[in-house]
C-alpha cells in the first residue's frame, strides 16, 4: 500500500514543466508514496477548497510545486506609493497559480511534512525563504548534474522519511 501525499501543482502545465511534475511523481512512487491532487487524482463532488481540506486530511505530506503560470512583463508594485513605502516596479514578473498559496497554508495548518519547489523567477507566500519552518527548493531540472540529482534525491529522502513517521505514528 503506498502512503498518499497532497500536490500542490497546476492542472496545465507546458510540456517541460509536464516532464519535470512526471519525473517528481516517479520519484514519489520510487519511495512508495502515492501522489493526490485535486483535478489529477482526485476529482471534486464539493466545492473545490473543502475538497482540497478533505483530499489533505488524507494524506501523511505535502509537496507544493510553485510552477510559473503567469508572466507581467512589467508590474506596478503598490500603485500610487513612493519607493521608500514599498512601491516601485519590475519587469519579467512570474507568478504561481494561487492554489498554491491557499493549498500550502491548509497542509501547513494541518501540520504534515511540507516539501516546496518553486522555478527561480517564483517568489512570494509560501516561496519566500523564512515564511515557514520549511525551506523552499529549486524546481529540479531534467537537465541536472549527477550532484545535483544527488542533492534532489536526498531532500525527497529526508522528507520521505518525515512522511512515514507522520503516516504511521501521527497519522
Amino acid at each position: 500500500m503506498k502512503i498518499p501525499v497532497f500536490v500542490s501543482s497546476p492542472t496545465k502545465l507546458n510540456a517541460t514543466q509536464q516532464a519535470v511534475r512526471e519525473a517528481i511523481f516517479a520519484t514519489l512512487d520510487s519511495f512508495g508514496l502515492e501522489p493526490r491532487a485535486l483535478g489529477q487524482s482526485d476529482y471534486p463532488t464539493r466545492l473545490p477548497l473543502r475538497e482540497v481540506l478533505t483530499i489533505a486530511k488524507r494524506c501523511a505530506g505535502a509537496i507544493i510545486l510553485g510552477f510559473e503560470q503567469h508572466f507581467a512583463p512589467t508590474v506596478e508594485i503598490r500603485r500610487g506609493c513612493s519607493p521608500d513605502q514599498g512601491g516601485g516596479g519590475g519587469q519579467n514578473v512570474c507568478y504561481p497559480t494561487p492554489w498554491n498559496q491557499l493549498e500550502a497554508g491548509i497542509v501547513f495548518a494541518l501540520g504534515t511534512p511540507l516539501l516546496v519547489f518553486r522555478d527561480q523567477a517564483i517568489t512570494g507566500g509560501i516561496f519566500d525563504h523564512g515564511v515557514s519552518d520549511v525551506f523552499v527548493h529549486p524546481m529540479p531540472s531534467l537537465n541536472a548534474s549527477g550532484q545535483m540529482q544527488q542533492a534532489v534525491f536526498d531532500v525527497f529522502l529526508k522528507w520521505q522519511a518525515d512522511v512515514r513517521h507522520f503516516y504511521y505514528d501521527e497519522g
